[in-house]
């Protein structure tokens, strides 16, 4: 099936998880990671559940701390 992550057009295995995609793309620092799905967040106790389906488009998101 196809989904987009971070934009980019992907062909993946069918059933797969937020957190197997995680790991297949390597995120860094996986467990500061926020994850939304069509533009909604995904809280994380659901990674190892929510299964994607054709024509997700996910994005992974880091917030910084920073300033004064």
């Amino acid at each position: 099936m196809k989904i987009k992550v971070a934009g980019e057009t992907k062909e993946v295995a069918e059933g797969l998880t937020i957190a197997a995609l995680i790991d297949l793309e390597q995120v860094e620092t996986p467990q500061y990671v926020t994850v939304s799905v069509n533009e909604e967040f995904i809280d994380p106790n659901a990674f190892e559940a929510h299964k994607l389906q054709e024509g997700d488009e996910v994005e992974f998101l880091y917030f910084m701390g920073g300033g004064r």
